[in-house]
């Protein structure tokens, strides 16, 4: 087993997430898989669905998240300001672990909890209700989310070529995670068509809600 996510020296993949989106964080298990058989390491940024969705016309389902989803992310993003883009690795895995598999909703105690558990301070939290971090926020958004267009969400791949732009790409959207050399095996393969020229697009009709287990 490749120690990949130690290897200074290994290509960096960057990801871009929205902690309140199931499909980022099963794709973010994947990928912390893929590190371990793969040389790969993983440079996490921020999007926000909430940015993505601003001023469009939501099932009313979805309007509460919409306005619920800005905390989270204009906390990371203040997080990664004072701190280093570093944080957002342990500030992420903190609140998807507590969004995704405790149902800890996206409020000001779940933030607060993970903040102390990636050694953050809790004063970060106050950025959740202010605007003072969204002119960063949809920079870092639209870093990740101009190379693939805006009719796609999150997670947001973009994968460094020689001397050129890199190969960015949508999903891959699947539940569970696969672990070990399965995981690696569907990244060479998500790399092969991702790196085709004239390859756009592979998709099925989904049949199961996210699962958060190992496959």
């Amino acid at each position: 087993m490749n120690d990949a996510s130690q290897d200074q020296s290994a290509p960096v993949i960057d990801l871009w997430f929205d902690p309140r989106c199931p499909w980022a964080w099963i794709a973010t298990q994947w990928l912390l898989e893929v590190e371990q058989v793969r040389p790969i390491q993983i440079c996490f940024h921020v999007m926000s669905l909430s940015v993505l969705n601003d001023g469009r016309e939501l099932p009313e389902k979805y309007r509460q998240g919409q306005i619920d989803g800005w905390g989270c992310v204009r906390v990371c993003i203040a997080a990664e300001e004072q701190f280093g883009s570093a944080v957002l690795r342990p500030l992420y895995l903190a609140m998807g672990s507590r969004i995704h598999h405790e149902k800890a909703g996206l409020g000001r105690d779940m933030i607060l909890e993970a903040l102390a558990q990636a050694g953050l301070p809790a004063g970060l939290a106050d950025a959740a209700d202010s605007t003072d971090y969204d002119e960063a926020l949809r920079t870092s958004h639209y870093a990740g989310m101009n190379p693939v267009g805006d009719a796609v969400g999150t997670p947001v791949i973009h994968v460094p070529t020689p001397g050129g732009a890199p190969i960015a790409f949508f999903g891959p959207v699947i539940s569970p995670a696969p672990r070990g050399e399965a995981a690696g095996r569907l990244w060479d393969a998500v790399l092969a068509m991702a790196s085709t020229d004239g390859f756009f697009e592979l998709k099925r009709a989904r049949d199961r809600d996210p699962q958060f287990d190992a496959a």
